[in-house]
Formats: C-alpha cells, structure tokens, sequence
C-alpha cells in the first residue's frame, strides 16, 4: 500500500470514529427509563397505578444532592409510554444532558387514561387527590429527589397539557414552571368522542375545571400565587385548541400574570409535539 493510501485510511477511521463518537455517548451518560406500578388507594378499583419514569445518568438513591422532577402528562387516547414511544423521552434527555443543554432531572409520567380517560376529581374518580395526595408523595418517597417548590415542574400536551395548567392553578405553591403544549383547555366537540358513552360527563368536568374562568375570577391573593409560576404557552397556528390557549393568555394578560407563549406552523401531533417536548425539558432545567 503507497504512503498515501495509508494516510487516507488513517484519516479516513479517525473521521468515522469521531462521527460514532459524537453520535454515542458512552454507556456512563446514558439514562434509564422505567415502566412500572405504584400502590393506589384513592382511585376506585384501583390497587396499583402505571407510570414511566426516567433516570439521568448519575441519578444515585444516595446522593447527597436530590435531584428535581418535571411531571410529563400524556395526552387524551394515550398513556404513560407515549412520550418514549413516540418522542424519544430518555434519549433526548440523554443528549441535552451530554451536550450542557439541560441539568440532570427525574422525569415522571403518569398514567391517565387506564380506566377512566381524565385527570380531575369526578365522584367515582378521584384522580387529580391521586396526583397530589398519592403519586408525588411517592416518587418524593420511593426516589432521590427534591421536595420544594423550585424542584417541582409540569408538562403536558392537550389532556395533559390542560390539567398541567389546571394543577399549576390549583396547585401554585407546588411547581415552579407550568409548560403546556396545545393545552385542551375547556369543553370542545371533539368528533371523535361522539360515540363514547363516557364523554359527557368528561367534557363536563373539564369544563368545571376551566382555568381560563378560574383565572379571570380569581382573588388578588389567587393572582399573586400565579405570579410566582412560570407559565408558558406553546401552540399551534392549524390546532384546534388556539383559540382557547389564546383565551387563556388573554385571561393572564388581565390579571398581569406573567406568561410565555410561543404560536408557529403545527398543529395537534407529534410533528409539533417532539420539538416543544425538548424546550420543556429545557425550559424546566433553567428553572432547576
């Protein structure tokens, strides 16, 4: 072989090699993520509760430094699997952790469609006492995380990104970030519910817990607790659920709560859902 093939070769493993590398990050900067049951007394029926759970790399049971949790909440038809199945949850994490972009964080999420497809209180489903009064009682138990405020955050994407911001209103005292991506925000038609027995009464507890109504009647007292969260908005110009969200900001802008909002092309799929997945995680770990 000439000298000069020889270099090539050389150079030519030393690129891929680099190549690999900068793709795949050693074992050591790989975290894990889990499925896996919880006990539950507070939902009727129900003697254990799924949800997934992520792991960043250096997560340790004994390390003097507990690490903070962002919620994830699904969206409607969905479960607790929908954010590594179709947005690479532990693998995005991995990467914006590898590259500086984000601190390590636990991330939970819960399973709200198993049963009953919801995450408020109904008479017969208690599900948002399960949330608070149960699950993060026990990943704060079960896990090495942290148990204030500003180690708390939630996301969600349109079910789930409705009760985030229906938790970040009940709840202000809790999260330190509420991020919503295409947030079902109150009762819509929905064609696809038409022949579901179970809609209306659905439709009617989100309703109930319409936070755009909630906000716009809120006390002094109420809007000074909302001030003390970072709302962010992000939505799509062709989803159906603008002209809520858009409400909603509108009802923030009243009471001067600060907020985010971020509109552009999309609309209610995981097209748009991926990439506003990412900037949560970022978002989150700012705060962090």
């Amino acid at each position: 072989m000439t000298d000069i093939r020889k270099i090539l070769l050389i150079a030519t493993c030393c690129v891929c090699y680099g190549i690999a590398s900068a793709q795949t990050p050693p074992p050591s900067q790989h975290g894990s993520i889990q499925q896996l049951r919880m006990p539950c007394k507070l939902l009727q029926g129900v003697m254990e509760r799924d949800y997934s759970i992520y792991l960043p790399p250096s997560y340790s049971a004994t390390s003097p430094t507990p690490l903070p949790v962002l919620y994830l909440l699904h969206g409607g038809g969905e479960s607790h699997t929908v954010w590594q199945r179709n947005g690479r949850l532990s693998q995005v994490a991995d990467s914006l952790i590898s590259c500086g972009a984000m601190k390590e964080m636990i991330i939970v999420c819960p399973e709200a469609n198993q049963n009953n497809m919801i995450y408020f209180n109904a008479p017969h489903w208690k599900y948002e006492d399960y949330f608070f009064k149960e699950l993060i009682p026990f990943i704060e138990k079960t896990y090495n995380t942290r148990s204030d405020k500003k180690g708390r955050a939630i996301a969600g994407f349109s079910m789930g990104g409705g009760a985030a911001t229906v938790y970040g209103v009940h709840h202000p005292e809790k999260f330190v970030m509420v991020y919503e991506i295409s947030g079902y925000q109150r009762r819509q038609e929905m064609e696809w519910l038409r022949n579901d027995p179970s809609a209306t009464w659905r439709q009617q507890l989100i309703e109930d817990c319409n936070p755009i109504r909630r906000i716009e009647q809120g006390t002094e007292a109420d809007v000074q607790a909302w001030r003390q969260v970072d709302w962010y908005v992000r939505v799509g110009d062709q989803d159906f659920t603008l002209e809520a969200n858009m409400d909603l900001v509108k009802a923030f802008r009243t009471k001067k709560i600060p907020y985010g909002m971020y509109v552009s092309s999309g609309s209610h799929d995981w097209r748009f859902v991926a990439p506003a997945m990412t900037d949560a995680l970022k978002r989150a770990s700012r705060h962090f």
